[in-house]
C-alpha cells in the first residue's frame, strides 16, 4: 500500500519493529546503506524475526542508486525531519507513497530532502523530547496515510 524508505538505520530492533509494521499493513519497506547491523538471513533469524519472510523488503545499496531507479516517484516523496515546521497530519497521502525517516543518529540528508522540501514533515512534539523513537514515528505517519485512504487499505486485504 505505502513505501516505508529507512535511510541508513543504525539501530536492529527498530528495523525489526518497522518491518513488522510493513507486515502488518501491506507497505513496502526499503531499507538504504550503509546500515547498522547484519541483515543476513541467519541473523534475522536468530532476533527471532519470524515474520520476517512474510516482508516485502528491498535493499539498496547507496540513496544514489534508491533516487536513480524512483525519482520518477519523487512528488510523492514524504521526509519525516525534526527540521521541518509541516505537521504530518498536515499532508495528503496517496496509495503508493514514498515515506522516508532517517538514521536514528543523523536523519534524511538535507541534500536529499532538498529535491522535493515542500514534501518534509514533522511530528509535533513538546519543547522537552528531542526525537521520538524511529519505529514509533514510522507508526505514527504509516498510520496517518492508512487512515487518510482507509477504503483503499481495507480492499487491499
Amino acid at each position: 500500500m505505502f513505501n516505508v524508505v529507512l535511510v541508513h538505520p543504525q539501530i536492529p530492533q527498530n528495523t525489526g519493529s518497522i518491518g513488522r509494521i510493513c507486515v502488518n499493513t501491506g507497505s513496502k519497506l526499503h531499507i538504504i546503506k550503509p546500515i547498522g547491523f547484519d541483515l543476513s538471513q541467519k541473523a534475522v533469524r536468530r532476533a527471532g524475526l519470524d515474520y520476517w519472510k512474510l516482508l516485502d523488503l528491498q535493499v539498496w545499496e547507496s540513496l544514489e542508486e534508491f533516487y536513480e531507479v524512483n525519482q520518477k516517484f519523487q512528488d510523492r516523496f514524504f521526509f519525516s525531519t525534526t527540521k521541518s515546521k509541516t505537521p504530518y497530519f498536515q499532508k495528503k497521502f496517496q496509495k503508493g507513497d514514498f515515506l522516508f525517516f532517517g538514521s536514528e543518529t543523523s536523519g534524511i540528508p538535507e541534500g536529499f530532502m532538498k529535491k522535493k522540501w515542500e514534501n518534509s514533515m514533522t511530528i509535533p512534539m513538546g519543547k522537552n523530547g528531542r526525537s521520538l523513537n524511529l519505529s514509533v514515528s514510522v507508526g505514527i505517519v504509516l498510520y496517518e496515510a492508512i487512515r487518510q485512504n482507509y477504503l483503499d487499505f481495507v480492499s487491499d486485504f
